[in-house]
Formats: C-alpha cells, sequence, structure tokens
C-alpha cells in the first residue's frame, strides 16, 4: 500500500450509444424498461476518467471523446461539450501536472482526449505525460482490420503522440508507481488493461470497459463491442476475487448514477 496516494473521478462529459450493441447479451425485454434511450435507440454514457495522485504523480487514466470529432461523429455519438480541462482546474489541476496517462485501451471514448484541437492545429493535451499503452493495443491502433477499423479511427492522435515520443509501450502487468498497477485483461480488446490502485483510502479497481456501468457487474453480462467474451468474463473473475481479497471498491466509468461500487454490493 502506497499511504501518500489518493483519488479523485473527474468528469469528461457525456456522449450516446447504441443501447443494445453497449448491453450486449442481455435482452432489451430485460433491461428496456429500466434503461432510458433516445430516439434512436442510444444509451446516455458518461465518461468517469480517474486522477491518482501520489507525493510526486499525478497520473490521469483515459482522456474521453476530445474535442476533434468529425461532423459524422458529432452526429452517430451525440457528444456533451468536453469538461476534462475543466473538470482538472476544479481540482487545481493544470494540463502540466499531468505526470503520466494510463490509457486503458485505444478506442476514440477513452483515448480521443491525447491531442486537444486548436483551430488550425494540434497539440498534446498532456504534454509533459507518459502515455501508458499495451503494445498490442498500440498496433492494433495503428493498424486496424477491418473488425477494428471503425473503433480506432483517429490517426491523428497516434501519430502526434508518436512523433514527440511520448507512448509508454508495456507488455502485460505493471506497476507504473507505488501503489498504482496496470494490469492486463484483453476481452474489450486485445490489449485492454485496468488498474489497480491500493492506498490509505482503500483498495479500488478501474476496470473501464471490462465493467463500464451497474449492468455489467454481472459475470455473464458482456457489451456487444467486446473482442472477445471469454477474456471478458475471466477477467472480471479476476476482478471480482481481488475486490473480495481486499475488501475493495469496482469504479465504474461510464455509469451515470454509480461511480463506486464495494465488494459487498457486487454478486461475487
Amino acid at each position: 500500500m502506497n499511504p501518500t496516494i489518493s483519488i479523485d473521478r473527474v468528469d469528461a462529459g457525456n456522449y450516446w450509444t447504441d443501447g443494445g450493441a453497449m448491453l450486449g447479451v442481455l435482452p432489451r425485454a430485460i433491461w428496456g424498461k429500466k434503461v432510458q434511450t433516445d430516439e434512436r435507440h442510444r444509451k446516455k454514457l458518461a465518461l468517469n476518467l480517474l486522477l491518482i495522485k501520489t507525493e510526486d504523480r499525478k497520473i490521469l487514466v483515459d482522456t474521453g471523446l476530445g474535442n476533434r470529432l468529425n461532423e459524422k461523429q458529432r452526429d452517430i455519438y451525440r457528444p456533451s461539450e468536453f469538461m476534462l480541462p475543466a473538470s482538472l482546474a476544479e481540482l487545481g489541476i493544470r494540463d502540466r501536472d499531468i505526470t503520466d496517462v494510463v490509457l486503458t485501451h485505444l478506442h476514440f471514448d477513452h483515448a480521443g482526449g491525447i491531442v486537444t484541437g486548436l483551430g488550425a492545429t494540434d497539440r498534446l493535451t498532456f504534454p509533459k505525460a507518459r502515455h501508458w499503452i499495451q503494445k498490442t493495443e498500440w498496433e492494433t491502433a495503428k493498424n486496424p482490420d477491418g473488425l477494428n477499423r471503425a473503433a480506432y479511427s483517429f490517426e491523428w492522435q497516434l501519430a502526434l503522440l508518436e512523433h514527440q515520443g511520448k507512448q509508454q509501450l508495456i507488455d502485460g502487468n505493471v506497476e507504473i508507481a507505488p501503489g498504482v498497477t496496470l494490469v492486463k485483461t484483453g476481452g474489450h480488446t486485445v490489449g485492454s488493461q485496468i488498474v489497480e490502485i491500493d492506498g490509505p483510502q482503500g483498495f479500488y479497481i478501474y476496470a473501464a470497459d471490462i465493467i463500464p456501468t451497474l449492468f455489467h457487474s454481472s459475470a455473464a453480462i458482456t457489451s456487444a463491442y467486446d473482442v472477445c467474451r471469454e477474456d471478458t468474463f475471466k477477467a472480471k473473475q479476476y476482478i471480482f476475487s481481488r475486490l473480495k481479497e481486499k475488501n475493495g471498491s469496482l469504479l465504474l466509468n461510464h455509469d451515470l448514477e454509480r461511480w463506486e461500487l464495494s465488494a459487498a454490493g457486487l454478486k461475487l
């Protein structure tokens, strides 16, 4: 446990995505009356990011959508204003204060905020930060196949990141700071990773899109966006085991109402 570690939720806004795809194998007959959708059957999702502060590090987990979506993407996803900079400012954090950015995976709603568009120019949103990415995820995003191309359609973010040498590619589990460990799970994407935080506030797992909402806290319910349901299921088993072992809490990145869910509140 790191005695100097603390965590905060960071609100990066929200967007809408297809309800059936998001809830995957869970039939609409079960969720349809409980989940609000719009006229295009889209479900609203929060963009709950995580800020981890240690004695000498400020680690941001994921970056939200950013402000570089094109008109077609804006029509499909109906995004809110990009709120990340303002939300960090409310916590007293400037862009240059962020020492590390962890990208759980490189889908547009998690990695779009790597870059900020400033009129005709782009810049890295967090210019001093190392960006921690699983090597397999980076390779998939750089050269997506037909299955993955739509989810990784933001080449300029990765190109700028690579040009400035800010990507930190890893292969497997890595403790990036005392009490902060990245665990490669796969499942949602080939190179998905989760974040374990062990500090005086308690033990937490930020599971990203392995368990994005309260609905997905059931082991068998997976999103249709997952590339391998079996690996997602195994990742959930690991997460539940760790939370039970450490009497910890799960942090939900896309849930509109719940941010933290204790081990006691999970059906383990």
